[in-house]
């Protein structure tokens, strides 16, 4: 019997440091789940800051490019005006011409 004995220690033995590694695994993991959230947080944290910044970015390039085109759009309508003044006859004739072009193509 004392031969049984020590099989039941010896098995016991493999068990108990099976059930510590599995215990450590366990541990282990809790760990990396903790890290892996805190990752996750400052990877959406930092995300969501360069969209922030890339939308504002934007914004900018927007508002500096309707200002450009607002210039321009001015700039246009002053040499239509000094042509206009300069040759009014010629734009009368543009004019009624375009107006007809339209009655045809509108007809249609």
């Amino acid at each position: 019997m004392a031969t049984a004995a020590g099989k039941t220690a010896t098995e016991d033995r493999p068990n108990a440091d099976l059930e510590a590694d599995i215990r450590q695994l366990k541990a282990d993991i809790d760990m990396l789940t903790k890290q892996l959230a805190k990752t996750g947080e400052h990877g959406y944290g930092a995300a969501r800051r360069v969209a922030a910044e890339g939308v504002e970015q934007l914004r900018v390039q927007g508002e500096a490019a309707f200002d450009t085109l607002r210039g321009n759009a001015r700039d246009i309508e002053a040499q239509l005006l000094a042509n206009v003044r300069e040759k009014p006859v010629t734009s009368l004739a543009i004019a009624a011409g375009a107006g007809f072009l339209f009655a045809l193509l509108a007809r249609r």
